[in-house]
Formats: C-alpha cells, structure tokens, sequence
C-alpha cells in the first residue's frame, strides 16, 4: 500500500469508528471491528475503492462474521441506513461499499426507511442548553413516534430529571456552556439507570479516537430528521446480536 493510500485510511478513521459502533451498538466492539478491517486492508489491495467507502465495506464483512441474528432488519438494510443517514454517503456510494448493485441497494434501503416505521416507541430525555435548538430536537424525536420524557438545559437538570423519569433512550448534546458537560451528566445517569444514549455534537471527530471510553451512538449537528430516526432505531433495537 502506499504512503497515500494509508494517510487516506487514517484520515477516514473517525467515520469508521462511528459507523462502527453505530452498526455494534456498543463502543469496544466497533473499535475492535475498526482495528480488524483497518489490518485487513493495510495487508491487501483495495485499489478499487476510496479509503473510507472500502472501510465501510470491510466492517460490514468483519461484523456479518460476529453476528448470529437479525433483528427487525438485514444487515444490510441497516448498513444501508446507516452510510445514506448518518455517514450521509450517496446511495451509488453506500452501493459500492457493501458491493452490490444501485439498484438492489435502493430496494433494500426503500424497505429499511419502511420498517423504521414500526419501531418501537421509546420516551426520550433531551439534554440540549439551546432552547431553540432544544425544541427543534424535541419536534423531531416527536416525529419519529416517541414521547418526552422531559427536556433538560443543564447537568444537574439532567440528573434530576433522569431520576425522576427513567427514560428509555438519552439524547444528548456534549457541550452545555455554562451549564456542565453533557457527557459528564450521562456519566452520572448511567451509574443509577441503565439506557441507551445517543450524543449529538457538531465536532464528532474529537469523540471518536479510540483512546478512551467514548459515545456508542454519535451524530453530526446539524442532523435530518432520518439520521435521528436510524441512530434511534439502532439504540432501541440494540443493533444486530452479536456472537
């Protein structure tokens, strides 16, 4: 491989880490999937694809081989998902990553925005110190059929309202000015009640490093409403079984 080919792996190490992840539901084991496709294609000749479409495909392969059920979606239906929405890869794009025809994959991913629709319902706290920005988020999560669990502006509100609420799914944003650290008030809720969370910041790249414990479900600000509802879907649902 050439020295050009590698610093193109590297720079597209963050996407993979967070399509990883989002594809695993869980941090370790996408950086583990992460670390095995990234030896694979340093090792072998991948001229054919750009570096970060190439990674894209090769977890898709690492994760097919770690997984022993499906739930509510193929795994290719879900990589579909996650590389239009979340890594917002055009359609021919995400086609060439998981190797099949535009065609095919605009019938598998047509199927897969249908099934987001029987999702199941979920309440959802909002941590966000915008208002504005706060409401925005609420009418999404709303759109999506889940329901408030309330709407928090600080950490110790954040906290508070955890407590009191037992939400089935965490939104957060990282950075809350004046008011805490978002990932520092998820931190707390964690340790009294267990829940899916999904961070939201306009810099994921500094999140997605690999070199400590990190969000599982990141997305990027600002955000469609589709990329809520794939990475929403994947927390709930928990992903794919893994072996």
């Amino acid at each position: 491989m050439t020295d050009t080919a590698r610093q193109e792996l590297i720079a597209a190490l963050p996407y993979a880490r967070r399509f990883a992840r989002a594809l695993a539901g869980d941090q370790l084991q996408g950086d583990r999937l992460v670390a095995s496709a990234l030896k694979d294609l340093l090792t072998g000749e991948n001229a054919d694809l750009p570096a970060r479409l190439a990674l894209y495909g090769k977890l898709v392969q690492e994760f097919s081989q770690k997984t022993t059920s499906q739930r509510g979606m193929t795994l290719t239906q879900r990589a579909l998902l996650l590389l239009t929405s979340l890594e917002e890869q055009s359609l021919a794009s995400a086609a060439r990553a998981l190797s099949i025809s535009e065609d095919e994959a605009a019938g598998e991913l047509g199927t897969a925005r249908h099934a987001l629709q029987g999702i199941a319902q979920t309440s959802v706290l909002i941590i966000e110190d915008e208002p504005i920005i706060a409401m925005d988020i609420q009418d999404l999560v709303e759109r999506c059929g889940h329901k408030i669990a309330g709407v928090a502006h600080t950490e110790a509100d954040a906290v508070k309202l955890a407590a009191e609420t037992k939400p089935g799914l965490i939104l957060a944003d990282i950075n809350l000015g004046g008011g805490g650290d978002g990932m520092h008030a998820v931190g707390r809720i964690l340790k009294m009640h267990e829940t899916p969370v999904i961070f939201v910041t306009a810099y994921p790249e500094r999140l997605l490093t690999g070199e400590a414990h990190e969000p599982s479900f990141v997305i990027t600000k600002p955000f469609e409403p589709l990329a809520l509802a794939v990475a929403t879907y994947q927390a709930v649902t928990g992903g794919v079984a893994p072996v």
